[in-house]
C-alpha cells in the first residue's frame, strides 16, 4: 500500500471524549467537508489539506489512539469525526480494520454527505461498515429545499443511507443540532421523529443545542456568519424539541466546539 496515498488529514485529537458515543472515547476529528452549514462550529476544517492540520498513517494514528485504551472500560473506543470522516474513506477502512482487529468499539460521527451507491465508493462504504460498530448521523433537515439552503447540500443521498444502515442492521444514532429559527420547526422535528421511526436499528435522538463560540473562526477567515444575531435555545426550546422527538429527560447532548 502506498503510506502517502493513504495518509489521513486530521484537524484535531481529543483523548477522552464523552459526548462522542458511548463511554469514554478517544476522537479523531478529520480535516475536510463539502457541507457549509451556516451554524459550522468549525470552518477552519472545510479544506481537506488545511496547512494546519496533521497528516498520520492509519498505523500511527492507531498506536496513538491504541495508548489510551486503558481509559475506555468496557464501553468507550474510538470515535472518527470530522469534518467529514467519510471523505478520507481508504484512511478510515485501515484505521477501524487495525481497531477492530483489537476488538475496540468503532463510531463513525458523519453529516452522510459523501454517500452514494455509484462505486468505487459503495464497495468501500460496505467495507468500512464491517468494521463499525455504530453511525451517529447528524441529520441536519429533512426538507430537502430547507437542507440545501441550511448545508448548500442535498440530502437525498444522506437519507437513503440511513434507510441502508437500518436494512443492513447497522446502530445508529441519530443526532440534531437545535437553532431557533432554523432546525427547530415543529413540523420538521416530527417529520424527523417520523423518520427516525421508519427505521429499525436507531437507538437514541440527540439534541445538541446551538451555540455561537465559534462565531470568531468566520471571522477569522473572513465568511459572513449569517446567525451573530441568533441566541442558543433557551431550556424551553430545548424540552419542547425533546419531547417532539420522544427523547428521554437527560438523555440531550451538548455541543462541543469541536462538533458543529
Amino acid at each position: 500500500m502506498n503510506v502517502e496515498n493513504n495518509a489521513g488529514y486530521v484537524h484535531s485529537l481529543e483523548s477522552f471524549g464523552s459526548v462522542d458515543g458511548p463511554g469514554v472515547r478517544y476522537v479523531v476529528f478529520m480535516q475536510g467537508c463539502n457541507m457549509r452549514c451556516r451554524y459550522c462550529h468549525n470552518p477552519d476544517t472545510w479544506n481537506l489539506r488545511d496547512t494546519q492540520c496533521e497528516k498520520y498513517t492509519p498505523e500511527d494514528l492507531f498506536k496513538k489512539a491504541y495508548r489510551c485504551k486503558p481509559y475506555w472500560g468496557d464501553t468507550g473506543g474510538i470515535t472518527v469525526s470530522g469534518g467529514e470522516p467519510l471523505l478520507q474513506i481508504d484512511f478510515l477502512i485501515e484505521f477501524f480494520r487495525m481497531a477492530h482487529e483489537k476488538g475496540i468499539h468503532t463510531a463513525i460521527d458523519t453529516s452522510g454527505n459523501p454517500f452514494t451507491f455509484e462505486e468505487p465508493f459503495f464497495s468501500k462504504f460496505t467495507e468500512l461498515m464491517n468494521y463499525t460498530n455504530l453511525v451517529i448521523l447528524d441529520i441536519k433537515q429533512t426538507d430537502p429545499v430547507r437542507h440545501i439552503e441550511l448545508t448548500g447540500q442535498p440530502n437525498e443521498n444522506i437519507l437513503e443511507m440511513a434507510k441502508w444502515l437500518s436494512d443492513n442492521g447497522k446502530s445508529m444514532w441519530i443526532r440534531r443540532v437545535l437553532v431557533p429559527g432554523v432546525t427547530d420547526d415543529a413540523g420538521e422535528l416530527r417529520n424527523l421523529k417520523e423518520f427516525a421511526d421508519s427505521l429499525k436499528t436507531v437507538e437514541q435522538i440527540e439534541i445538541l443545542p446551538y451555540h455561537s463560540m465559534g462565531a470568531y473562526k468566520w471571522e477569522n477567515l473572513n465568511i459572513p456568519y449569517t446567525l451573530a444575531d441568533t441566541a442558543p435555545p433557551t431550556d424551553e426550546q430545548v424540552r419542547e424539541a425533546e419531547s417532539i422527538l420522544g427523547i428521554r429527560y437527560g438523555r440531550i447532548k451538548t455541543c462541543q466546539q469541536k462538533k458543529i
